[in-house]
């Protein structure tokens, strides 16, 4: 069976920026869902969302927009936005952990309010005809929420329920519960996604022969600390190319080039590429080294040399070896 491979929305990270040059130097996703859309009350959508989801920004990929919201009427508003940019579907995040999020009630905070999903659902089946998808943790106290949850999205078409196999109050501390992800498979009758440390070939194989029934995996931070993976995932290989590092500087500079012009002043652009660069060097010979040359490059000069020999460093290993 063949897998599709979804790149997981991180705020902060995959916005279409990342998106557009993520699939020119790497490829392997198959569709990229867009971090989410939040409201905070006021029926407006940021500037920033609607740069991140105009048409001309995403004009080569598949994209799936997001909302967090727990508020119907939020819900409707954003669906009727999302619509007017022509996307078919909406996916829904009851899956951040993070506990300004989960403290009002939203993320992973609203699985153990199963009410209230069904509100929000409720309103946008029966006042639009968008297609909804879910993506979601077990829970955020326990990895039963979910379990208990299930009878209310079973009431409604989703297309699919996309599950990070952690509960909310881990964050992405300790290791994913692919007992709990099993007994999710047998408790809905949607369509289930996988999600949760796939961070090498050999980790994607393990879950997929766990779980053979799942044909559709989804990428977060395995995806941005080694962008080769889901190309390799595809093509069955634990070997990267040849110029692996030549790509990379490529798709770096390209980023940071996009991110610079964007951002303004040389603060934002450096706590921008140093949140990367956290992902990023664990794909390089020594991480914490190279994070600590990143974090010590004060300025765009600084932060430039240390780049480079970074990835001077890394080809000359793979020249060596």
């Amino acid at each position: 069976m063949a897998s599709t491979l979804l790149s997981s929305p991180l705020q902060g990270f995959t916005d279409f920026r990342f998106r557009n040059a993520f699939n020119h130097y790497f490829g392997g996703i198959d569709t990229f869902y867009a971090p989410y859309i939040r409201l905070n009350g006021k029926l407006k959508i940021k500037q920033s969302y609607q740069n991140d989801l105009a048409p001309e920004n995403n004009t080569t990929l598949e994209v799936i927009p997001q909302v967090m919201t727990n508020d119907p009427d939020e819900f409707l508003y954003v669906i009727k936005y999302v619509q007017s940019l022509g996307y078919k579907e909406l996916n829904w995040n009851l899956g951040c952990p993070y506990p300004m999020v989960t403290k009002s009630g939203m993320g992973s905070g609203l699985i153990c309010n199963p009410d209230r999903i069904n509100e929000v659902l409720h309103k946008a089946h029966n006042e639009s005809d968008i297609v909804v998808s879910m993506k979601m943790r077990m829970g955020y106290e326990n990895a039963e929420e979910i379990l208990d949850a299930f009878p209310i999205l079973d009431k409604y078409p989703l297309k699919n329920i996309a599950i990070h196999a952690r509960i909310g109050k881990q964050l992405y501390k300790g290791p994913v519960d692919l007992d709990a992800f099993e007994k999710c498979i047998s408790s809905t009758k949607h369509k289930l996604y996988y999600n949760g440390d796939i961070t090498s070939v050999a980790s994607f194989k393990v879950i997929q022969q766990r779980f053979p029934s799942i044909d559709h995996f989804m990428m977060g931070r395995g995806l941005i600390a080694d962008p080769f993976l889901p190309s390799m995932i595809k093509n069955n290989t634990t070997e990267y190319p040849a110029d692996r590092w030549s790509i990379f500087s490529e798709f770096h500079d390209t980023i940071y080039q996009q991110y610079d012009e964007y951002l303004s002043g040389p603060t934002p652009i450096k706590m921008k590429m140093l949140g990367f660069w956290e992902f990023f060097s664990q794909a390089t010979s020594n991480p914490k080294k190279t994070y600590k040359a990143i974090k010590k490059a004060t300025n765009p000069v600084k932060y430039r040399t240390a780049v480079n020999q970074i990835l001077n460093a890394e080809m000359k290993i793979k020249k060596d070896v």
